[in-house]
């Protein structure tokens, strides 16, 4: 059977098209707007010249910017490829030219297809599990938006008062509600312990009186009030009610992914893991696209998650590993932060990485170690459609 190749440079505004022969040559190159009717005429006229024809398509992205066009190409049965932009890059340098056009990388992407045979395969996931990418992405910004508050919040506390900056953890409920009502030492001390604790109390602070006493004991400390002392307790009052609703949003979001991980064919076998949680669990649906069919084994998914050394040889030296350039980085957190809880709550996985340290692996090498070995075991439950059991079922002989 003959091929075409069809290579799509992806942007925010237009996408640029181009296809190939088997021979390499130029069928089609043409800017088109990310608009349907232009992305399906772009199908269409692909589709044409290629008579007959088998067309693969590829493209340096997976979602966003190009997500309405491979959602067409999907629903018109097309096979796409994933080839990363990373590699898009270090291609390009082996091709003849120096200039960089949205034209020259679609040529690159499409050629690199004809070539290549190691390029991932874009495959629709399940509704749940698109959903559920959005969901935990969307949870995502909310975690690194807060980071930034809180950060913000530190340093701006810490220019006013160090001592109650030291005393308190502001990522706690208790002393964010303490900041929206007092920020300077010397207001803490008007407030006096017995008033303090009582406006704490009535805002449902845990161990009010504690609090009350952490920080008047810190505005002791400080006598002196810094310049500007004014404008930055309206600054810290501000962060600390910014993180507060980031906390609360945050914890709205967690509702609406476990609501819709718990309602996935797969939830009850994820949670069965020691480690995993609805959270973690959503993000291991999401990263995989619902299901394990992609992966024909435990050492392709692991690859996938970056969990598995890639090894570095060259000469006379042999068996060198290091980490892998290439892989999900959220699917490695989700086995490596799954590990690393497993090992309180697990006894065998606590009994695997003793025997880690043991052999002399460091820490987070012990914890990889363990990651790797869980990839495995989630593997074979989801190949076998049962849930982790501490003692294997016995399988009866013949």
């Amino acid at each position: 059977m003959s091929w075409m190749w069809a290579g799509i440079d992806s942007g925010k505004e237009h996408h640029h098209g181009l296809a190939l022969d088997a021979d390499g040559k130029t069928l089609l190159s043409r800017r088109v707007a990310n608009d349907e009717p232009e992305l399906l005429k772009l199908i269409g006229d692909v589709l044409d010249l290629a008579d007959g024809r088998r067309v693969t398509w590829a493209i340096d992205m997976t979602g966003g910017e190009p997500a309405l066009l491979l959602t067409l190409l999907v629903s018109h049965g097309q096979e796409v490829l994933y080839m990363p932009g990373r590699l898009v890059n270090r291609a390009s340098d082996g091709y003849r030219g120096e200039g960089k056009t949205d034209a020259r990388d679609a040529y690159v992407i499409a050629d690199q297809a004809r070539m290549r045979r190691d390029l991932r395969p874009i495959r629709p996931g399940d509704e749940a599990a698109i959903e559920l990418k959005l969901l935990t992405g969307r949870r995502a910004d909310l975690v690194e938006d807060r980071t930034r508050s809180v950060n913000r919040l530190r340093g701006t506390l810490l220019s006013m008062f160090p001592a109650l900056e030291r005393a308190l953890d502001v990522t706690n409920s208790g002393p964010l509600r303490l900041l929206t009502g007092y920020q300077a030492p010397a207001a803490i001390r008007r407030a006096g312990i017995a008033r303090l604790t009582k406006w704490l109390a009535n805002r449902k602070v845990r161990n009010a009186r504690a609090l009350a006493e952490t920080a008047l004991e810190a505005a002791e400390r400080q006598h002196t009030a810094i310049p500007g002392e004014r404008t930055i307790a309206k600054l810290v009052h501000t962060l600390a009610e910014e993180v507060m609703a980031l906390n609360e949003q945050i914890r709205e979001m967690d509702k609406l992914i476990e609501g819709r991980f718990r309602e996935h064919e797969l939830a009850d076998i994820v949670l069965s893991v020691p480690g995993i949680g609805a959270t973690l669990g959503a993000e291991f649906l999401a990263a995989v696209g619902g299901d394990l069919d992609e992966f024909n084994s435990p050492d392709a998914l692991a690859a996938f998650a970056g969990v598995a050394p890639a090894p570095r040889d060259s000469g006379k030296v042999s068996g060198n590993l290091h980490r892998p350039v290439t892989y999900h980085r959220r699917l490695q957190r989700v086995f490596y932060t799954s590990a690393l809880v497993s090992v309180r709550c697990d006894p065998h996985s606590r009994k695997f990485y003793d025997r880690k340290r043991a052999e002399g692996k460091k820490h987070v090498q012990a914890v990889l170690a363990l990651a790797r070995r869980r990839v495995n075991v989630i593997w074979a439950l989801i190949r076998d459609r049962r849930c982790y059991e501490v003692a294997p079922p016995v399988t009866a002989t013949a």
